[in-house]
């Protein structure tokens, strides 16, 4: 089953605002046939082009990874990404009548719970799976990124900030959907108060509130209901990592082990890892047999019993 492609079974949407537009969005998710990869489609646009959610599609990483072309843009498709990923959903288009995903809680929960409403539909044509061969890091100041050949898609995810809350967590994600489900994907996105005036100023966060970040001050979370996690920081890092990971176009096999990295190191990695073709390569799985041969740990995508084209 995790060796099929994915799309979801029919229609389903939302509305919410854009974290940094602070404008009103309403997206619709819908199934596209296999091997089309996910597609943004903004309606709001006279004869705006589909923009693939490709790793060449990147066009800014500040503070979001946005995809654009021909000058139409999306941001913030990181959580929306990662949820997909969450699900092993490869194809499938995103309608939207704005320039941004809307951040709803600031998780990939909200999206996730969409995804397990309307149901996933196996399709007949296997996966493409992205497999580290040798070692490849990268590192800016103090953050780095490495990967390792691995039997599995493992996650070591290092943060490190000068605050008392987020000194020294360390989080070790072995993937699969019910641990992504249950462990990284109601991780909210998270800021600091002293931060807020000048991020406006510069035109973002305009849509930023309690409701849909955790935010700090000096010493402590300012949200009533506290966090949902202990260590909710990281674990958020890792979302909106394997999000950015979904922009290769197939899942990738192999261990990464990151310190403070963000949206910009994590575009920058993939992209110079893709160009050194020593360091991976692809592979289809015909059937468990053929997987079993290559002794390679597939990851167990969330969702009971899908239904089968």
């Amino acid at each position: 089953m995790p060796l099929h492609q994915r799309t979801v079974q029919g229609d389903i949407g939302c509305t919410g605002i854009g974290l940094h537009t602070g404008k009103k969005v309403t997206i619709t998710i819908k199934p596209l046939p296999p091997n089309s990869g996910i597609r943004f489609w903004r309606s709001d646009l006279v004869d705006c082009p589909y923009i693939s959610a490709r790793l060449e599609n990147v066009v800014d990483t500040r503070l979001a990874t946005t995809i654009g072309r021909n000058g139409h843009i999306v941001s913030t498709v990181e959580h929306l990404m990662s949820a997909f990923a969450g699900m092993g959903i490869d194809n499938a288009l995103v309608e939207l009548d704005g320039p941004e995903i809307p951040i709803m809680d600031g998780s990939a929960g909200p999206f996730m719970y969409l995804l397990r409403n309307v149901g996933i539909r196996l399709q007949n044509e296997v996966k493409k799976f992205f497999l580290i061969k040798k070692p490849f890091s990268l590192k800016s100041g103090d953050k780095h990124i490495s990967v390792y050949p691995c039997r599995e898609l493992k996650i070591t995810y290092v943060i490190d900030f000068d605050h008392p809350l987020l000194s020294e967590q360390t989080y070790v994600l072995r993937f699969s959907g019910p641990t992504f489900m249950k462990e990284i994907s109601r991780a909210r996105t998270f800021g600091f108060l002293k931060d807020v005036e000048t991020l406006k100023n510069n035109g973002f966060a305009q849509g930023g509130s309690l409701n849909n970040a955790i935010v700090l001050d000096d010493f402590r979370v300012l949200n009533s209901d506290g966090l949902r996690y202990r260590d909710e920081f990281v674990r958020h890092k890792i979302l909106d990592l394997i999000g950015d990971l979904h922009l290769l176009g197939m899942p990738i096999i192999g261990h990464f082990v990151i310190n403070k990295s963000g949206h910009t190191l994590n575009h920058i990695f993939l992209t110079e890892l893709r160009k050194r073709r020593k360091c991976w390569k692809t592979a289809k799985f015909i059937d468990e047999h053929a997987r079993e041969d290559r002794k390679i740990l597939v990851p167990t995508f969330d969702f009971p019993q899908p239904a089968t084209v």
